[in-house]
């Protein structure tokens, strides 16, 4: 039986299907989206107040996704598509940068921290927040500081640089915590209420975000007088897209300049935000206002 012309056809068809998502590539995420007739935004389940979603029908909202919607009529305008359409894909800490880079979304709007490491598979547009890593402890703990967490059980977002702070802080100095690891921001929370965590390490804005929104706010407290680090959030997109970048670029850094971001800030962080009227009461800090009056995408 003669193999070869089957399996030349197969090769070549291979070949031809692997040219064309090349090709599609290659030409850049703005002709991807005019091709397309669609824009794709990676979002979060329960990021509170950066992108979140109400309920399971409904599409994100929150601090971030507002600024990727200014994004999205920035690039209307320069295709000439006042029709776009937004599709929203569900990310996680894991696989937001794979499927950035294989083009099932276009952007990544969240909570991403910019990085140098992160910096060699993916861009950033200008970092749209600072925040610090700490620990959310319930009050009744006696937790009072990071030192007091040796021999308690922590909380961290696997794939986060929460987790590679903590561990960090484990190898360097005299205490040591036994780890667990969540997929999602909201799962780690879900451990520190009930009771199966001491505390939980993230970043203080989503921490107090959880806080705000939980049944009740005033069984728990934040460790603000200590910090891990502090970390600028970014919006992710494809690498070795100048045009896109640029877009995007201009897009934040506009919103910045003018003064706008300052209204969407004021939106999240200082106002009641669904689904129950919570106010985050968090002001916008040194830190962030250096972001805005000097826009930039310098990673840690």
């Amino acid at each position: 039986m003669n193999l070869s012309k089957p399996l030349s056809l197969g090769l070549g068809l291979a070949m031809a299907a692997l040219c064309c998502t090349v090709s599609a590539q290659d030409s850049g995420t703005l002709q991807k989206i005019k091709d397309n007739g669609f824009i794709q935004i990676g979002a979060r389940d329960s990021q509170i107040p950066f992108s979140y979603k109400i309920d399971a029908s409904g599409d994100p909202i929150g601090f971030t996704n507002d600024i990727c919607l200014q994004i999205v009529e920035a690039v209307k305008t320069k295709l000439g598509l006042p029709k776009l359409e937004v599709r929203y894909t569900m990310l996680n800490s894991t696989n937001r940068i794979p499927l950035l880079q294989n083009g099932t979304v276009d952007l990544d709007c969240a909570t991403t921290t910019n990085s140098t490491q992160r910096q060699q598979q993916v861009d950033f547009a200008p970092s749209h927040f600072a925040t610090s890593i700490t620990a959310a402890v319930k009050k009744s703990s006696g937790i009072t500081s990071l030192a007091d967490l040796n021999g308690k059980t922590v909380a961290t977002v696997s794939g986060s640089t929460s987790i590679q702070l903590l561990r960090a802080a484990r190898k360097n100095s005299d205490f040591d915590v036994k780890e667990l690891a969540v997929k999602d921001t909201s799962d780690g929370f879900i451990l520190l209420s009930t009771g199966r965590a001491d505390a939980y390490v993230l970043d203080d804005v989503q921490l107090a975000g959880m806080i705000a929104t939980a049944p009740n706010p005033a069984e728990y407290t934040i460790l603000t007088h200590e910090s891990l680090r502090q970390e600028p959030y970014g919006i992710m997109l494809r690498k070795n897209d100048p045009e896109f970048k640029a877009l995007v670029d201009e897009t934040v850094s506009g919103l910045m300049k003018s003064g706008a971001i300052e209204q969407i800030y004021s939106k999240w962080f200082e106002s009641p935000i669904p689904p129950r009227n919570a106010n985050l009461h968090f002001p916008m800090t040194d830190a962030v206002r250096a972001l805005y009056n000097n826009p930039n995408n310098k990673g840690i």
